[in-house]
């Protein structure tokens, strides 16, 4: 514990010093603890000449890995060649778990937070800012009626929506379990994939609500959420169906139709798409599980695996995705081969890697421009 308060205090009087150079203002930043080299391998460096064991980990391995300490006291680790994608990282410094206090592309969560860096390929990214017309991203305040709690909502308006006086389909976009109602536009980039693929003319211009997945208060509105309300076949339920659907559509010009509505979103946010929108057939005509976590599917779609004409009468898209080393790679393939027995409509979709989000980012590149055709 020592070494780990030298370590952890060297940083920090490291960090102020540098701030405080002479000079106007606070002088330069920091460079961040890593390097994105030409052949797309990231290599960290981290000083840290009173550790004993250092790691790096993140979603580019599936363990941490190992760093190694020069005699100057920096340690340091290089990656194999990674594809074009937003990773994160934190280190591990003799069992403490630090951000790189350099780096101010932070992924925040409502459990932990992590740093980010990105490996660019030779042609922009779906998910990269580019000189096309943009939407507007707006936060929304209500209080939640099932959950007597504050909650916010993130709302992605396409390029548009301010001058014109029609009413758009609506996408509902779920979070996974580590995540906030943010993260789909600061980590996954949502706002600026539908940016360019309405630009591209591959999307249609939608309202995409990205609303709080967990029961209680918003992350960043109040303490930690309570234990999860006891809900009949619901593992993580939210308040979708009864406060944020009538509030966007209420604040919104968001057409009111099945057919102009949809429902996605990953891990937590998968199951919850599932949940929802195969037992609201009648709301949503669109379903798109990214990595969903699937748990007794014969008892939490028992409703619509009996009636497969009415489910495929009401689908009009049902997409499920999961990568193929994903640890909920196996339950996903038993769901897709439950559906295609009971011979409801669908198309599983198999990715490399595993449960990380530039798989989702693809996810949701693939699945919108599929809505509201």
């Amino acid at each position: 514990m020592r070494n780990t308060a030298l370590v952890l205090l060297w940083i920090g009087l490291s960090a102020l010093l540098f701030a405080q150079a002479p000079g106007r203002g606070r002088g330069p930043a920091q460079p961040p603890s890593y390097t994105v080299n030409p052949d797309r391998t990231v290599t960290f460096h981290l000083r840290a000449p009173e550790a004993t064991a250092v790691t790096v980990s993140g979603d580019f391995a599936q363990t941490p890995q190992a760093m190694t300490k020069a005699d100057d006291g920096t340690w340091s680790f290089t990656t194999a060649a990674l594809r074009p994608a937003i990773y994160d990282y934190t280190f591990s410094i003799d069992g403490f778990r630090a951000n790189d206090p350099s780096n101010p592309l932070l992924k925040s969560g409502d459990r932990t937070t992590s740093t980010m860096f990105e490996v660019k390929g030779d042609q922009p990214a779906p998910y990269d800012i580019q000189p096309v017309p943009h939407g507007a991203v707006r936060i929304e305040y209500y209080v939640s009626k099932k959950f007597e709690a504050p909650r916010m909502i993130w709302v992605y308006t396409p390029p548009g929506y301010e001058t014109s006086k029609g009413r758009y389909p609506a996408l509902y976009l779920l979070h996974g379990a580590g995540d906030t109602e943010a993260g789909w536009v600061t980590i996954g980039h949502a706002n600026l994939i539908m940016d360019n693929l309405i630009a591209e003319g591959k999307a249609k211009p939608m309202i995409v609500v990205m609303p709080y997945g967990r029961p209680g208060p918003s992350a960043t509105l109040g303490p930690a959420a309570p234990a999860p309300v006891a809900e009949p076949g619901v593992i993580f339920p939210n308040d979708l169906i009864e406060d944020v659907i009538p509030f966007a559509e209420k604040t919104y010009r968001i057409s009111a139709k099945a057919d102009d509505r949809a429902i996605a979103g990953l891990s937590m946010g998968g199951n919850q798409t599932l949940q929802i929108g195969l037992n609201h057939p009648d709301t949503f005509h669109y379903i798109g599980a990214f990595s969903p976590v699937v748990i007794n599917p014969e008892q939490a779609f028992k409703n619509a695996l009996a009636d497969p004409k009415g489910t495929n009468q009401k689908l009009k898209l049902f997409y499920i995705y999961i990568g193929k080393l994903d640890t909920l790679f196996a339950s996903n393939q038993s769901f897709d081969q439950l559906l295609t027995e009971h011979q409801i409509r669908h198309t599983f979709v198999q990715s490399e890697e595993w449960h990380v989000w530039r798989n989702w980012r693809d996810y949701f590149a693939d699945f919108a421009p599929r809505l509201f055709r």
